[in-house]
């Protein structure tokens, strides 16, 4: 690429960086999309919970919407991996794993996040397809089935709460002593849910559909459907290094407006929100851009 210095550089071009590319692109802004093309929802077969696209692949939603942004004469779009981020003065320079240098005015993070998959043989198999996160993105799907969640304590309670919606053939494996008040444990028993302390050692599927659970003591489980939020990371550390500050979910602080605590850097999608899905991703994006633009015009006007 010929080209080196832009108005804004989006670091990742799922939803969230394409979403803001495209409010960009319709402000006549000079925009480089810089994305390394590993999106966290690769394994999911079908996006659910977003309007005009329920139950289309993800796959195919987002190559629809980058030939769209591309349309835009001023977007251009580099497949590569950002390695650092500098900030001089009023400017960012940002370097590339095929040792490239750009210069922007803005930075956007749109990078979302790394799921750390919890030690359960064929559980990575299942992510996304059987083994899910959201009742909203996913429930539908599996309404009715045998279903059970994997995790303890309050969290454990809250998704009891919105999946008990769906279905009434729900177990809780907490992995361990359970972590439940006595008011939780009667509610529980009010709505014939067991809890299962013994821990799941192994999934049993066929192609990511599971079949049955193998438990610590022998034992097995059939169910349909498993619902957990695994522990994630950052899919990088030059937030850090730049000084934006991360909250103690782990996701990157942002106000209304989607900028961090560092001036000029903005950040959208699933690395600042634990609202996982799409139609969010989509939502924060177009935020972003239009902040940024904003930003942009303000320091020109």
């Amino acid at each position: 690429m010929e080209e080196t210095n832009f108005e804004v550089i989006i670091i990742g071009g799922s939803y969230s960086g394409l979403s803001a590319a495209l409010a960009l692109g319709r402000s006549l802004r000079k925009v480089l999309i810089i994305d390394s093309g590993n999106p966290c929802n690769k394994q999911t077969p079908h996006s659910r919970n977003f309007l005009t696209q329920d139950g289309e692949e993800p796959a195919v939603i987002a190559l629809k919407a980058k030939r769209q942004v591309e349309k835009y004469p001023s977007i251009n779009y580099l497949n590569d991996r950002v390695l650092e981020v500098a900030k001089q003065d009023m400017q960012f320079e940002v370097t590339t794993e095929n040792e490239e240098t750009f210069v922007a005015k803005k930075i956007l993070f749109a990078t979302g996040v790394r799921d750390i998959m919890p030690d359960i043989e064929g559980f990575a198999a299942c992510w996304g397809i059987s083994a899910i996160h959201c009742p909203y993105c996913h429930g539908y799907e599996v309404r009715g089935k045998k279903t059970a969640i994997l995790a303890n304590g309050n969290f454990a309670y809250h998704y009891a709460q919105l999946v008990s919606n769906l279905t009434d053939d729900l177990v809780i494996i907490t992995q361990g002593i359970p972590e439940f008040t006595p008011e939780q444990m009667q509610k529980f028993a009010t709505k014939n849910i067991s809890i299962i302390p013994a821990k799941v050692q192994k999934i049993q599927h066929h192609d990511g559909h599971i079949e049955s659970l193998m438990l610590e003591d022998g034992s097995e489980m059939k169910v349909d459907a498993i619902y957990h939020r695994p522990i994630f990371e950052q899919h990088t550390d030059i937030l850090v290094k730049l000084g934006c500050e991360i909250n103690e979910q782990g996701l990157i602080t942002v106000d209304q407006m989607q900028r961090t605590t560092i001036d000029g850097v903005f950040a959208s999608g699933d690395c600042t929100s634990p609202m996982r899905s799409v139609a969010n991703a989509v939502a924060s994006g177009n935020m972003a851009g239009a902040a940024i633009n904003y930003a942009l015009v303000d320091a020109s006007f």
